[in-house]
């Protein structure tokens, strides 16, 4: 598996898609939920973690007895995450199926990893994860539900999986949406129907009249009342005789 240039020998149709930055810890435990009666604990304080599309390979930078090297199928890492302390560097945290063979005792069903990216990384490498484990997953489930596999899924090959870059997601908020417009138009003037009137010609049509609108009443169209107003007559006789009556007063 160790190749002294090259780091690592990939395995047939392999392909690296993320390398960690060089100062990342490893750390495998027995879960607290699985404690059991020998209790696992492998420890590495910096090394480089690979991403390929089949598998993730970790080689410490200083390797001991119990840790030379570590690699584990995409597909039996879970429930992993991301967990960014308020002091100290990002930890990227998973539950490992071991295989059979692979070193780690049988009898641990379960093992948990830590890996602490001291220089930074642990979220694109966690992107860079899901990426990978999600398009495996969809490849595994096809090949299943087409029968080529077992339900177990046991001795499919998913080296050939196409792993190019996914579409970048859009958010749609970012997206130009075009807004309403509002067009205000200019009032056009109405004017109002010329009411006409008609009369009969010889030929038994209908003439319209000329100036048959209704125009409003001015001052040169009034005319005076022909008799005076009721009473008139009296009021003029009474004020008459007031002033005569007022005239000989002051004679006296």
């Amino acid at each position: 598996m160790l190749d002294e240039r090259k780091g690592f020998v990939p395995l047939p149709r392999e392909r690296i898609l993320f390398t960690s930055p060089p100062r990342t810890a490893l750390a495998l435990q027995t879960p607290n939920s699985y404690p059991g009666k020998s209790p696992l604990s492998i420890n590495s304080p910096g090394g480089v973690a690979y991403l390929t599309n089949q598998r993730l390979v970790y080689l410490p930078t200083a390797s001991t007895p119990q840790l030379q090297s570590f690699s584990a199928p995409i597909l039996n890492l879970q429930d992993t995450h991301v967990s960014a302390p308020f002091f100290g560097p990002n930890i990227w945290t998973g539950i490992l199926q071991p295989v059979t063979g692979g070193g780690i005792p049988p009898h641990h069903a379960f093992v948990e990893i830590k890996m602490t990216f001291k220089d930074g990384g642990a979220f694109d490498f966690h992107s860079s994860f899901e990426r990978i484990k999600e398009t495996l997953s969809q490849a595994l489930e096809s090949a299943r539900e087409s029968g080529r596999i077992p339900s177990q899924g046991q001795g499919v090959d998913l080296s050939g999986v196409h792993l190019d870059q996914l579409p970048a997601y859009e958010d749609i908020g970012s997206t130009a949406i075009a807004q309403p417009t509002t067009v205000i138009q200019q009032p056009v003037p109405i004017t109002p129907p010329h009411t006409q009137q008609s009369r009969p010609t010889n030929n038994g049509q209908f003439q319209p009249l000329e100036n048959s609108r209704h125009e409003p009443a001015t001052a040169q169209s009034f005319q005076p009342p022909d008799e005076p107003p009721p009473g008139y007559e009296e009021a003029q006789q009474i004020s008459v005789v007031d002033h005569l009556e007022e005239s000989i007063r002051h004679s006296r």
